[in-house]
């Protein structure tokens, strides 16, 4: 068993227990390359179905090709795929790219607020109706008590902080002082009610393992995350505004992989080019406080 198969069969076994264990949660598919790489994971934990969830946070603000990637994806896979989105502050205007306020206060908006309510179900949810690939409002209002995400250690310093099961209270607030141990594969899954729970599959794969895992599986990825002619692609997915591309001439992910071993990015942060990480004061900390992924 290599590497790649450890990470694999660690990241399958938490899916299994997260899904024995917690009732009524949700997998967050941000689209990027390790939310998908995290999918792929479910797909192969449950032989091919994924009977959780797929939720996105709709900003609005998302490269087109995004979300034409996700609901593609999504019908191809046949996945339950649901989107939330904060509707008053995009009707209001309350964002950065109109003006009204700055990033991390649209983050908060846009993002943490919105998959705050969205899974306590207080504000409305979408679902993709499959016959018509249209998404139609969501009749299910039930709170999700946990929610999957892929995030890893080594991508921001504030996820070095996480444990695979970590809990949150019931508005979302993270206390990073107050995390479980997690010692030799032994994780506490057993919370107070009124617990939220965020559960971390990906949580000590790399940068590397990740593109590695998706050569090897032939996983399909959107293709932002290449060159596509001008020496210039994106190393980490967000909201345009907020989000530029990395000096590359990457056409394929054989390539990227070799530039990765090459060092180029090992003094350049992966987020380097999402722009509320330096508002933020070079982390996103204050942020993942508050709920935000």
């Amino acid at each position: 068993m290599n590497h790649l198969d450890k990470l694999e069969a660690q990241s399958v076994h938490i899916l299994r227990e997260a899904y024995r264990e917690f009732k009524n949660i949700c997998m967050l598919w941000s689209i990027g390359k390790d939310s998908t790489v995290l999918l792929w994971l479910a797909r192969k934990a449950f032989f091919g179905h994924v009977p959780i969830p797929l939720v996105h946070i709709d900003t609005h603000y998302k490269i087109p090709e995004m979300i034409e990637y996700r609901d593609d994806l999504a019908l191809k896979w046949k996945l339950t795929m649901v989107y939330g989105e904060n509707s008053e502050a995009l009707a209001q205007k309350k964002t950065f790219p109109d003006g009204k306020v700055d990033r991390i206060a649209c983050c908060q908006s846009l993002k943490s607020e919105a998959l705050k309510n969205t899974l306590s179900g207080e504000w409305n949810r979408y679902i993709m109706d499959h016959k018509t690939g249209k998404y139609v409002p969501d009749s299910n209002r039930e709170k999700y008590t946990g929610v999957i995400v892929g995030v890893r250690a080594d991508e921001e310093g504030s996820r070095s902080k996480e444990r695979y099961f970590s809990p949150r209270d019931r508005e979302n607030d993270w206390d990073v002082g107050d995390q479980p141990p997690e010692f030799w594969n032994q994780f506490k899954t057993d919370f107070a009610p009124g617990t939220h729970i965020r559960i971390h599959p990906l949580l000590d794969w790399t940068e590397l393992n990740i593109w590695e895992y998706i050569e090897r599986e032939n996983i399909p990825i959107t293709s932002l995350y290449f060159d596509q002619g001008d020496g210039k692609r994106y190393r980490s997915l967000g909201c345009y505004p907020c989000t530029t591309p990395v000096e590359s001439t990457s056409k394929n992910v054989g390539e990227i992989i070799e530039e990765l071993k090459s060092g180029k990015f090992a003094n350049i942060a992966e987020r380097s080019g999402r722009a509320q990480d330096k508002d933020d004061g070079g982390g996103l900390e204050t942020l993942r406080r508050g709920g935000y992924m």
